[in-house]
């Protein structure tokens, strides 16, 4: 006969092959819902261009850029019953140059910069937002009894102010040229992979539509003092 120990072995072994099992269907579960993100707007509406310290540990003053933006956005799409959050970013790209100034015409040497992020909780893990009680308790006073909210994916932000300022290691910015901005996203789930926006199509999976600016070039420097001496 088998021994206690031999028992619990058996008993563990099938409850962690039928554990497994259940969560392989439900992270396959995700390939059925489709996926549309889109991307009304993304543009830019004011631009600065300061010398300073950009952050408070700095150790020297160098030139860095302030860019505030506007969002319209709808990634309602990609949240379902498996997903527990959803990760999403700006950045900020410009062409490499050579130090005579010519731009470098390869993507690998393009700069890539973020300048704002934020993460979309869905209801069943608003418990590990990292927000104030009053909040948290206002987020889930909001989807009470909604398993997945959708509108949590709808963004609409006016004039937003970066959280991040962009700085180069040659400590140049001011009159940057063919900046874009490109909105980016990580889908969290509770269970299976990873995913990131997509640039082609999987099966019911659509890339992002939009989520790229139009062009734009960063102002000459701005001193901090300026506006004093104007007055």
């Amino acid at each position: 006969m088998y021994s206690s120990l031999v028992r619990i072995q058996n008993t563990f072994g099938f409850f962690t092959t039928v554990a497994f099992v259940v969560a392989a269907f439900v992270a396959l579960s995700d390939f059925v819902a489709p996926r549309t993100p889109v991307i009304h707007s993304l543009k830019t509406t004011n631009l600065q261009v300061v010398r300073g310290r950009p952050h408070y540990y700095s150790s020297k003053k160098e030139e860095y850029a302030i860019i505030k933006f506007s969002l319209d956005a709808d990634l309602s799409s990609l949240f379902t019953w498996n997903t527990k959050q959803l990760f999403v970013y700006i950045t900020a790209e410009w062409p490499s140059t050579t130090p005579s100034g010519a731009t470098i015409a390869s993507n690998a040497t393009a700069n890539q910069a973020v300048i704002w992020d934020s993460i979309i909780t869905a209801p069943s893990s608003d418990h590990l937002a990292n927000i104030g009680p009053a909040t948290l308790k206002k987020l889930k006073k909001s989807a009470a009894g909604k398993p997945i909210d959708p509108s949590r994916g709808k963004l609409s932000l006016k004039n937003q102010r970066p959280k991040y300022q962009i700085t180069h290691p040659s400590g140049k910015m001011a009159s940057t040229e063919d900046v874009t901005l490109r909105l980016h996203y990580n889908v969290q789930p509770w269970v299976g992979l990873l995913t990131w926006n997509q640039n082609v199509d999987y099966g019911r999976w659509l890339k992002l539509q939009g989520g790229l600016s139009k062009k734009f070039n960063l102002p000459a420097l701005k001193k901090k003092d300026e506006g004093k001496a104007k007055s």
